[in-house]
């Protein structure tokens, strides 16, 4: 069996004073600790036991809320209201009472069909068409953020947009043509598949051409706009007649002619106008061109297809 050993001098020897603080701290801090995971235990499980069932407070306005009150309400069980100058006011805890969607159903304004664009449509219209107003601020914040809806179709993958909804408002939705002759770099930069060299391209080209496109194809003749890359976006662009500039193919000097994309050479400038020189203006037309030999088959295919001002500047071929 152990014994205690007794130093010199009988007496035993004494805890320090730091050990002693030391552990009455670490007594405290466990003590201290057990207590606040308990607290949080219980602040947990009153939070779950009490989600289902939460306060909730509506305020309705006066008008509504008196239709509400006329209908029955008032009498319901753990339900209470309290009249003011201008709201009627609701409190009931509980989750899931009746008198909920019933409050809810008479306060919420009527649903508006009209036509809109989604990518400028504000969100106080977005509301009347029947979206809440966080769905609306969603719906504005993706556009603030540069989203944009190229299509009908883009706007029903908006996590927002429900597919009831989405087919109800689709007949009234209106997204604007990108025309190619109204449109500067910025709006072609916007088409998918685009990108800053190629709005640069599509505004350069179309200055070429004398300010204005005859026809959407006529993209497709830029370096590398390939068919695949016409196709992706060719439902989303037009072109308005009343903006095409017609071509002074009759009218134009020889070196003014040659700048034409479609001419390129001066060989063929200078034969445009030897021909005009030589031949009546009633044959001035491009099949004349071609049959002449001035013109190929393909350059003639491509010029017959564009807008063509006659000499007097008014009848176009």
């Amino acid at each position: 069996m152990e014994k205690n050993v007794i130093p010199e001098g009988g007496h035993r020897k004494k805890l320090s004073a730091s050990f002693v603080t030391g552990s009455i701290a670490l007594v405290f801090l466990l003590i201290g600790y057990q207590t606040a995971v308990l607290v949080h235990r219980a602040a947990v499980e009153k939070i779950l036991a009490d989600r289902d069932c939460p306060d909730t407070v509506y305020v309705v306005d006066r008008s509504h809320a008196e239709s509400v009150l006329s209908a029955g309400i008032t009498g319901m069980t753990g339900m209470t209201g309290r009249t003011e100058d201008s709201v009627v006011m609701f409190r009931k805890n509980a989750g899931h009472h009746p008198a909920v969607q019933q409050v809810r159903d008479c306060y919420r304004p009527p649903v508006e069909t009209f036509a809109f664009n989604p990518n400028t449509v504000s969100v106080d219209d977005l509301v009347r068409l029947g979206f809440s107003r966080r769905q609306a601020e969603s719906i504005d914040n993706y556009r603030k953020k540069g989203g944009r809806f190229r299509r009908k179709s883009d706007f029903a993958k908006s996590y927002v947009v429900a597919d009831s909804v989405y087919r109800r408002l689709e007949p009234y939705m209106e997204i604007p043509l990108v025309d190619l002759n109204l449109a500067d770099s910025a709006a072609f930069d916007a088409l998918p598949g685009i990108g800053g060299y190629f709005a640069a391209k599509m505004t350069e080209y179309r200055e070429a051409l004398g300010g204005s496109y005859s026809y959407c194809e006529q993209l497709m003749d830029i370096w590398n706009f390939d068919r695949e890359k016409y196709d992706g976006l060719s439902d989303l662009i037009t072109i308005d007649s009343a903006y095409v500039r017609p071509y002074p193919l009759w009218t134009l000097p020889e070196d003014s002619l040659r700048m034409h994309p479609y001419i390129k050479y001066s060989s063929t400038a200078h034969g445009i106008v030897l021909f005009r020189e030589n031949n009546p203006q009633s044959s001035w037309t491009v099949d004349a061109l071609e049959k002449a030999g001035v013109i190929s088959p393909e350059m003639a295919d491509k010029l017959s297809r564009c807008t063509i001002a006659r000499p007097c500047g008014s009848a176009l071929e």
